[in-house]
């Protein structure tokens, strides 16, 4: 594997010449790549705008939007939610011009967020180790642009980003934000338990995220919705293992093959595809368990690193990896958007050191191409069983597990006896760097 690591890394030196890196390095590139890129994400919806329509995962955010502000009826106020609690803001939010606009308000709140991450990694342009990271960010957020312009994980993965830089200089604020992100969609805080198990500012860490909290419950308190400020959890435990999931991979095969009781149907009340067949039930009835064991294990690992004073900055980032691949490789539910949790945590990385971040750097774009083929562009011929579609799908579910065990076998790296070797003082010293 590490040769074609190798040969990523001399085809890219030999496209990026130094007058070529100096360019990527200028604030005026960044910045006309970053509107060039969200120039063609707003041509790309202006049919939809132009006409009032909404995509993806939009139409029933508009829907819950419209039943709020229109008929006083709130998810997670009123009724039990699938989603925290949080996620009503930015689902508000861009209802509050109407629904015709719907869509143009919430691709106008992706694109701020994005550029607030931009400007975070960088510095707003005064650290030149940050471009790696923002021109990876812009470019993993095109290849993922059909679930990132479109679902709720669009709105986090730029505010865990922000609470990732921030954490060593403002970590009030870095802990603010990641709280409010893990309030809108739950998978930050798997970022916010590395950031806590790792950070020398834990105690302001984790004070800050219980007062916001704590905000977040007495609001909900005062609205009258108090019961079900934690119904996001129940919400989840009753699901089936989903056609996309990593754990479903050889059940759709044999759905795809013809295999008798094994069958891809459409669960209408969640609008999802799930698989049964034999095994299914217990299988999906143990996901959540397991993956839990293996967040327990992640933890433990991340104490013996830190124990043996192992370097802070890639510790966070690496443990945060591990925690966010194990919510994903052991989650019964699997969805293209999941892939924006992983992002966040490699684009920063990348900023620290490519050296010691090329591999899952790689990973994650072909991840992320990939998971686009698989949805929206052959979705329907894999629920159809067409070969193609599987092979595709199949190849994204591996390569996650291959993220998997890199970011564990540098975790357990991290958690032996020290070695200082030329690797480890350089990561060292370009995280002093980019601090």
């Amino acid at each position: 594997m590490s040769t074609i690591f190798d040969r990523v890394d001399a085809r890219l030196a030999k496209a990026l010449t130094p007058s070529r890196r100096l360019s990527l390095q200028r604030p005026r590139t960044l910045v006309l790549g970053f509107l060039s890129l969200h120039t063609v994400f707003l041509f790309a919806l202006l049919p939809t705008i132009l006409t009032g329509g909404v995509l993806g995962d939009l139409p029933l955010y508009r829907t819950w939007a419209e039943l709020g502000l229109e008929h006083g009826v709130w998810q997670g106020i009123d009724t039990e939610w699938v989603y925290p609690i949080g996620a009503m803001l930015p689902i508000a939010f861009a209802g509050i011009a109407g629904p015709l606009l719907y869509q143009l308000l919430w691709f106008l709140l992706t694109a701020g967020l994005n550029a607030i991450a931009v400007g975070a990694l960088t510095d707003w342009g005064r650290r030149r180790s940050g471009y790696k990271s923002a021109w990876y960010w812009l470019f993993a957020s095109f290849l993922l642009s059909p679930v990132g312009l479109l679902r709720l994980e669009g709105i986090t993965a730029p505010l865990v980003i922000v609470s990732l830089v921030l954490l060593a200089k403002r970590p009030v604020v870095a802990a603010a934000v990641l709280t409010l992100a893990t309030w809108i969609k739950v998978w930050p805080a798997a970022v916010f338990l590395a950031v806590v198990t790792v950070s020398l500012r834990r105690r302001t860490v984790v004070l800050t995220g219980a007062a916001v909290s704590a905000g977040v419950a007495a609001s909900a308190w005062l609205l009258g919705g108090l019961q079900f400020l934690t119904g996001f959890v129940t919400e989840q435990s009753d699901r089936a293992l989903q056609l996309e999931a990593p754990i479903t991979t050889g059940w759709v095969w044999l759905a795809t093959l013809g295999h008798h009781n094994t069958v891809i149907y459409e669960n209408f009340a969640i609008a999802t595809r799930e698989v049964s067949g034999l095994g299914t039930d217990l299988v999906a009835s143990l996901m959540t368990p397991v993956m839990f064991g293996a967040i327990a294990a992640i933890f433990v690992l991340m104490l013996i690193a830190q124990h043996h004073r192992a370097d802070a900055a890639q510790l966070l980032l690496i443990g945060a990896l591990a925690l966010v691949s194990a919510f994903i490789v052991f989650n019964k539910v699997g969805s293209p958007q999941y892939m924006l949790w992983l992002v966040p945590v490699v684009a920063v990385g990348v900023g620290t050191s490519w050296a010691e971040w090329r591999v899952p750097a790689v990973l994650m774009l072909a991840i992320s191409g990939l998971t686009t083929l698989v949805f929206p562009i052959f979705y329907l011929p894999l629920i159809d069983g067409d070969l193609f579609s599987l092979l595709l799908l199949t190849a994204r579910n591996a390569l996650l597990v291959v993220l998997f065990a890199w970011s564990i076998k540098q975790l357990a790296r991290l958690a032996g006896p020290r070695r200082e070797g030329r690797v480890g003082s350089v990561a060292r010293s370009q995280s002093a760097k980019a601090e």
